[in-house]
């Protein structure tokens, strides 16, 4: 057998004929006493050893090829028997009851994964639902609520936020019945009562990480986190993250106060964002109140910090602050909009710039991967064009087109 395997290897590799031409050239080496024939005899003799090596190992591999192939075949015809024996015998065993056969498997499959889910997020600028007691009454937010209800200042966009799965606004200003107004230029609130303004208008959360939410004091601010929260309204900022389900996904909101620390404020962000991951938050937002009022460009540190919380693991950006919409920027696949401007706003009775915008995130969530969509809804804060009503519509046309050219020229 040793023989025959020998003879087969010298046919495939021509071992014999390397071999007759290495005798060859030993011999004559050995008569002439030349050196380049010896060394030519040895490289001769090198090839022919290395080839026979690879034959060996080439014929190794075959024969354990062949081997895996014999047994895999005779596992296969000891399954197929085992299950043949399996099918004749199954009448005569005790059959298990449906319920206990069917939950397993369904078990299984929930922990093994989720099912992909979708969840259309709408964010709007700053909020004033009140007015400054300094302001002309007449023509102030309260006169109009006076005289209209809660239900007039967002009933142009109320079809739009209760259609989305949450909407989320800055709640610039207090709910309260203070009397302790801050020593400041512009300090806001309105009565309690006025919490019907976002109720009837299915405005979901508020962020209160701002300039205004403490304008008569340390409770007032409590009296408006109060408020918000009594009337089923989420509330949220500075070291306060709230995680709340949509359309069954864990949403993480917070809200970082950037115009005290400037870009100091780096720690607040992270340390944030870290709660929200570790509250089982599936997509986190981050709003800023940020930036320098009516400028329309963001600067560096707006956009140092956007990106550190996208880093840290925001999936969106939404700034307020300068009352005047800024550009919007897409990092790392995410949105950040640097400023949405005024939306519903008590904080002036004639703003020159009256554009905004309804920014509209749906977010579709795969088992830890997030992608997103951005849809831009342009607005007037105001339905009449020569003051503020308080009363924010939509934009179409030729009109809705100049404030979507706006902000694209804002963002580039």
């Amino acid at each position: 057998m040793r023989e025959l395997i020998i003879n087969i290897r010298k046919l495939f590799t021509g071992e014999q004929d390397l071999l007759d031409a290495e005798r060859i050239l030993k011999k004559r080496s050995a008569e002439t006493n030349d050196p380049e024939l010896r060394r030519a005899a040895e490289l001769q003799r090198r090839y022919r050893r290395r080839l026979v090596q690879q034959w060996t190992v080439l014929s190794a591999i075959a024969v354990l090829l062949v081997l895996i192939l014999v047994i895999s075949l005779i596992v296969h015809a000891v399954r197929s028997g085992s299950g043949s024996s399996s099918q004749e015998a199954a009448p005569v065993e005790t059959a298990v009851p449906a319920e206990e056969t069917e939950s397993v498997p369904a078990a299984e499959e929930t922990q093994a994964k989720l099912p992909v889910r979708t969840v259309t997020l709408s964010f709007v600028g700053d909020c004033t639902i009140g007015t400054d007691k300094n302001f002309n009454q007449s023509t102030s937010f309260n006169a109009y609520y006076e005289k209209n209800g809660g239900e007039y200042f967002l009933s142009a966009v109320k079809d739009i936020f209760a259609a989305d799965d949450l909407t989320v606004v800055n709640m610039e200003g207090t709910f309260t019945t203070s009397n302790d107004r801050q020593d400041k230029k512009y300090a806001f609130k309105g009565d309690p009562s006025y919490v019907n303004v976002f109720t009837s208008a299915s405005v979901e959360a508020a962020n209160l990480a701002n300039n205004h939410s403490k304008d008569y004091g340390a409770q007032s601010y409590d009296d408006t986190v109060k408020t918000l929260e009594d009337a089923g309204i989420i509330s949220f900022g500075y070291e306060t993250v709230k995680v709340t389900e949509a359309a069954g996904v864990k949403v993480g909101l917070t809200g970082v106060y950037e115009l005290a620390k400037g870009i100091e404020c780096a720690e607040d962000v992270k340390t944030n964002i870290a709660a929200l991951k570790s509250q089982g938050a599936e997509v986190i937002v981050c709003v800023f109140h940020w930036g320098t009022e009516r400028e329309s460009t963001a600067d560096s540190v707006q956009r140092e910090l956007a990106h550190l919380a996208i880093d840290e693991g925001a999936d969106i950006v939404i700034g307020h602050h300068p009352h005047v919409l800024q550009g919007i920027e897409t990092y790392k696949d995410k949105t950040i909009a640097y400023s949405l401007g005024n939306f519903c706003f008590g904080g002036n009775k004639n703003p020159s710039d009256k554009d905004t915008v309804i920014l509209q995130e749906t977010f579709t969530v795969d088992n830890g991967t997030n992608t997103s969509e951005t849809k831009l809804i342009p607005c007037s804060l105001s339905s009449s064009v020569d003051k503020n009503d308080y009363q924010p519509r939509v934009l179409e046309g030729e009109e809705g087109q100049r404030v979507l050219d706006k902000i694209e020229a804002r963002s580039k």
